[in-house]
């Protein structure tokens, strides 16, 4: 009887620290998501082919992600799922990002950041109606404060495009791909597979996926990156950000699931318009402050639902 208690305890000391990482995995990976879509602001502005600058990013990200598989000893393997995983995975993830570095110029930084807020209702229907999760009133509740708040500051945000509504219409769509990214990678991820070689698979699948489009939109324009110092340090710094948030990407996808995992928009939404206001000089949005403390309130009761649950 002692013993099952022992080990009772043991199991839920192991959840407490699971569910810890898990935070700290998606607060750092929101922040670090927001920063990216700064750094794209930041080369569109110093003159830098978006596209591009993309996929030189994604390449210089997937090399250095396979050398930590790598330098770790990770098993390393290339077969008809881990191809399939990288092509599926890197579409569905290059997509949205691409999206995002075009519309930076025409919408704002704070914009781009806020679209991520969403993804986190669309992935919490899908699994529900694919039973991947039940359904819980109490985790719903948390989920639409959050995006209340994203939708608030949305609202301000389209209502200053002027002439970009299009644009703005475009960004909206992001969170579908985002939201069935999410999904695919938890349902199709190959077994015995190390977070950090699909990490980078999936920016390999990524910049293939764009590579036809720089070809036909910005032939011989990636040499331009290195003709400018400028350029380069931001791409080297993107290369930097990609690298750490895309390893602890994977990581929190596998430690907490494709639901939990979509709340990095909300995190990446916050910050990214402060970010974006603070740093970029973009104007305050009317309704910031409630639209930050809902998004706040929302992913706390998410937690605290989570804690509630496993005790």
């Amino acid at each position: 009887m002692e013993t099952m208690m022992a080990i009772t305890v043991l199991q839920r000391k192991a959840a407490g620290r699971g569910k810890w990482q898990a935070l700290g995995c998606l607060l750092l990976v929101g922040i670090l998501l927001a920063l990216s879509f700064v750094v794209a602001k930041l080369a569109d502005a110093a003159g830098a082919p978006r596209l591009s600058f993309l996929v030189v990013a994604m390449l210089g990200t997937g090399s250095l992600l396979m050398g930590v598989a790598w330098w770790q000893r990770q098993s390393i393997s290339l077969t008809q799922r881990t191809l399939e995983y990288a092509a599926v995975s890197g579409m569905l993830f290059a997509l949205p990002n691409a999206i995002g570095f075009l519309a930076v110029r025409h919408v704002g930084a704070g914009f781009v950041s806020l679209s991520f807020a969403f993804p986190i209702l669309v992935t919490w229907f899908l699994a529900v109606m694919l039973k991947l999760e039940p359904l819980r009133l109490a985790r719903l509740f948390g989920v639409l404060l959050g995006l209340s708040g994203g939708i608030l500051v949305a609202l301000d945000k389209t209502s200053g495009t002027e002439n970009s509504w299009g644009w703005a219409a475009i960004v909206l769509a992001m969170p579908i791909i985002i939201a069935t990214g999410n999904l695919y990678r938890t349902l199709r991820w190959p077994p015995d597979t190390s977070p950090g070689y699909l990490a980078a698979l999936m920016m390999f699948g990524g910049a293939a996926s764009l590579l036809p489009f720089v070809l036909v939109f910005e032939p011989g324009q990636a040499i331009e990156l290195l003709h400018s110092m400028a350029m380069l340090r931001l791409l080297i710094l993107e290369i930097g950000i990609f690298t750490v948030l895309y390893l602890f990407y994977f990581l929190l996808q596998k430690l907490a699931g494709p639901v939990y995992f979509s709340q990095i928009g909300t995190i990446a939404a916050l910050i990214g318009t402060f970010i974006a206001i603070l740093g970029l000089g973009e104007d305050v949005p009317n309704h910031l402050g409630p639209a930050a403390i809902l998004i706040v309130l929302g992913t706390v009761l998410f937690h605290l639902r989570d804690r509630s649950k496993a005790t």
